[in-house]
């Protein structure tokens, strides 16, 4: 796993808006975003005592519940693999923001990650405004009028980068899909591997069909990334009272600025 620990490195938090990725006019409003933060669920096999704690809701497949952090050049910064399937996505960041043996790359005071309802909005991850619209899909059939929909739209387009992510990775590795019956920890590091192979090839530059697929930033994602059902539950709280607030504060400020000068 040597060779994962050097191609899955935390950002630098320089969110400058110039480094490769859409949505440059976007990043420069949030320009204390450095990149975006999601579960995904990767097939497993796992022994019939432990299929409940994979499955997940229903019956049908087992999965693995996986943490990652990318930033807008499809990169992935930080994962954490190997949850069970029911796990839910902010009881995965609670538990890697207290993990000493893999410290997580927490950003500085004006930065932060951009995450979707199943994470706490507070300092450090910037969450949408909930019971508003925020799907691209919903903004197709009707434009974004309110700030907060204009801001739920434009959170939308940016997090976007981390579900293009997945959609390469699991196009590119079909094992992900459809894993090989190996010992649970072989299949987590399996799963690593393949992060750890997608940064290999978006470094080193290389021509490469499944990214230039993925670059484009309306790609129809399919069934390619798994989402963990949150049930309208918001994330576990982290952080002080007055982290969530500062967080707000900045949340509505953007979202003021979108609607005065953002079409």
């Amino acid at each position: 796993m040597l060779f994962a620990k050097d191609m899955i490195v935390p950002t630098s938090f320089n969110p400058n808006p110039n480094i490769p990725g859409h949505n440059k006019r976007l990043r420069k409003v949030f320009k204390g975003a450095v990149g975006a933060l999601d579960g995904t669920l990767i097939h497993a096999v796992v022994p019939a005592s432990k299929q409940d704690l994979y499955r997940g809701r229903g019956k049908g497949d087992c999965y693995q519940n996986v943490l990652a952090i990318c930033d807008f050049n499809m990169i992935f910064t930080f994962i954490v693999a190997g949850w069970e399937g029911v796990a839910h996505d902010s009881r995965i960041l609670s538990e890697a923001l207290s993990d000493p043996d893999a410290p997580f790359p927490f950003p500085p005071p004006d930065k932060y990650y951009l995450c979707d309802a199943a994470y706490a909005h507070t300092r450090g991850f910037m969450a949408l405004y909930r019971n508003v619209r925020y799907w691209l899909g919903d903004f197709r059939r009707r434009r974004a009028m309110t700030n907060k929909e204009k801001f739920n739209h434009a959170h939308a387009k940016l997090r976007n980068v981390i579900e293009r992510s997945f959609g390469v990775l699991k196009a590119r590795f079909p094992i992900l899909k459809r894993m090989t019956p190996f010992p649970l920890t072989t299949q987590r590091n399996i799963s690593i591997a393949c992060f750890a192979l997608h940064n290999f090839i978006r470094k080193e530059g290389l021509s490469d069909d499944f990214f230039e697929q993925y670059d484009q930033p309306d790609v129809s994602l399919g069934n390619s990334h798994v989402q963990v059902g949150t049930d309208g539950v918001e994330g576990e709280a982290h952080g002080t009272a007055s982290d969530r607030e500062c967080m707000t504060q900045l949340r509505d400020q953007i979202a003021e600025q979108l609607l005065q000068h953002v079409e």
